[in-house]
């Protein structure tokens, strides 16, 4: 255990900001899974509507550096391919 105040406080910072990533990095990816399953499926309406919420959520993610810009917009890049070729 840290002696010092700051260091105290950093620990309990870190901790907060590790739970807030888990939390981000989850809802994430459960939207990338619910918008394959309804692709799969073949639902066009639901899986636009859930284009939109996905990549809001791959977007926060990258920009508090939870996954690297190059995988968001390959990530993005994809979802966007499967949900067009069901047309």
């Amino acid at each position: 255990m840290p002696n010092i105040k700051s260091a105290k406080k950093r620990v309990l910072t870190s901790k907060r900001k590790c739970e807030e990533n888990i939390l981000v990095e989850s809802r994430m990816k459960n939207s990338i899974k619910k918008l394959e399953k309804t692709v799969k499926d073949g639902n066009v309406e639901e899986s636009k509507e859930l284009l939109n919420t996905t990549c809001k959520n791959i977007d926060k993610a990258q920009n508090i550096n939870i996954i690297h810009k190059n995988k968001a917009a390959r990530l993005k890049s994809r979802l966007t391919k499967s949900v067009n070729n069901l047309k």
